[in-house]
């Protein structure tokens, strides 16, 4: 069990980027629905984490303007070729919590 992080210091919308076990990932939020991806975008190598929220539905990568499906990293746009790589969390007593870091 690894503790990533409050639900609390995720805006909501929004994200947040935290290092756990080596790995930067990427805290995504929209109300109590908490998922998270490794913090690249597969098109360029950019922090999700410096992209915004769209329609409260899509992660917009800030750099080149891939966009992301926010539930399941599915893409949605490009330039990037494929979807996010997804870590499994759950929130319990106020904190995101993943089992594993492998996606």
């Amino acid at each position: 069990m690894i503790d990533l992080a409050a639900i609390d210091a995720i805006p909501d919308p929004g994200v947040l980027r935290v290092d756990a076990g080596g790995r930067a990932i990427c805290l995504v939020r929209v109300g109590e629905r908490v998922t998270a991806f490794v913090d690249e975008c597969p098109h360029a190598g950019m922090s999700l984490a410096e992209g915004e929220i769209l329609d409260r539905c899509e992660l917009q990568c800030a750099w080149h303007g891939a966009r992301f499906d926010v539930a399941t990293g599915a893409l949605r746009a490009g330039p990037a070729m494929r979807g996010l790589t997804s870590i499994v969390v759950r929130v319990a007593d106020g904190r995101v919590i993943a089992e594993t870091l492998a996606p």
